[in-house]
């Protein structure tokens, strides 16, 4: 069974870095394209990071500078290091895999405020 789940959200001051977590089962995750979204209050849903089994990762352009996805593939895990962080950058952060179909963590939140 494919399961995604994220991890270490929380409340940052502005500034601050947070490492996410995406614990993957049920599949190999090095072997699949794997994303990170985030939903804002309010907002649509956005990019913030894909990473692939064979290209370096992509960032939407307003993270690239902040942002990382390194993967463990020892753990099956894959991370979304953010630093410099910025209150709009608050939102619930997901963890998406693709296989047959797009398959959906639960999300975990981010909140940025000091």
């Amino acid at each position: 069974q494919v399961q995604l789940v994220e991890s270490g959200g929380g409340l940052v001051q502005p500034g601050g870095s947070l490492r996410l977590s995406c614990a993957a089962s049920g599949f190999t995750s090095s072997s699949y394209a794997m994303s990170w979204y985030r939903q804002a209050p309010g907002k649509e849903r956005e990019v913030v990071a894909t990473i692939t089994s064979t290209k370096s990762p992509n960032y939407a352009d307003s993270m690239k500078v902040r942002f990382t996805s390194p993967r463990d593939n020892a753990k099956n895990t894959v991370y979304l290091q953010m630093n410099s962080l910025k209150p709009e950058d608050t939102a619930v952060y997901y963890c998406t895999a693709v296989l047959t179909r797009v398959y959906w963590g639960r999300g975990t939140q981010v909140t940025v405020s000091s």
